[in-house]
């Protein structure tokens, strides 16, 4: 991620339950790669017809789908309902809708594994309590075209029209965010201290 501050257009799914498999179908899990993933994002409701790897980009879209209405389409922060991202712990859900533009995910409730996937791959997901998740709901329905909203990953706060909305974030998953470092780079830090422990540690346990 590395960047204290998100801006752009917000996506409403007001929908509750949105599962990893409505997310990124399982007929597109063939590959581990982390890209080629986000053209299948939400295959199966942004499309009336089936697809699979090998269907081409001439299917019928559906016309009511948030992703394919204006101006939602090029949106970077998906404004959920409770439980977004439960079911099956697949990572491509994370990956597909990066690859889509996806920076932040804000929500009351979140699937618990796609809540560690989201830390690990540098997506936001952001939980707010019912109350100020409706607010943020009501103002992003009001007016599509003026739905700009702002996160600050620094001061933790979201702002949108007049109003602001903080929110709580665990302090060691923020700074890996604003440095953009996954759990490998983050461990890599401590290399000084990890050595000057190991060399202690055999010092003390030589027979180790």
């Amino acid at each position: 991620m590395k960047n204290k501050v998100i801006k752009g257009q917000a996506i409403p799914f007001t929908q509750s339950n949105i599962d990893t498999d409505a997310i990124i179908p399982k007929q597109y899990l063939k590959s581990i790669k982390k890209s080629g993933f986000g053209p299948f994002l939400f295959d199966s409701l942004r499309y009336l017809e089936a697809g699979d790897l090998s269907t081409t980009n001439n299917r019928k879209i559906n016309p009511d789908f948030i992703l394919n209405i204006d101006p939602y389409k090029s949106g970077n922060i998906i404004v959920a309902n409770d439980n977004f991202g439960c079911g099956s712990s697949r990572e491509h859900a994370v990956w597909a809708l990066q690859e889509w533009g996806i920076k932040a995910v804000i929500g009351s409730t979140f699937g618990s594994i796609f809540y560690g996937n989201c830390i690990r791959n540098g997506l936001l997901p952001i939980q707010l309590s019912t109350d100020d998740l409706q607010k943020l709901i009501d103002f992003v329905e009001k007016d599509p075209e003026s739905d700009q909203i702002l996160i600050d990953l620094e001061t933790l706060s979201i702002n949108f029209g007049s109003s602001e909305i903080n929110f709580e974030f665990d302090k060691k998953y923020q700074a890996s965010l604003l440095e953009g470092l996954d759990e490998i780079q983050q461990t890599l830090k401590l290399s000084d201290e990890i050595s000057s422990f190991e060399e202690k540690h055999l010092k003390q346990n030589p027979w180790l």
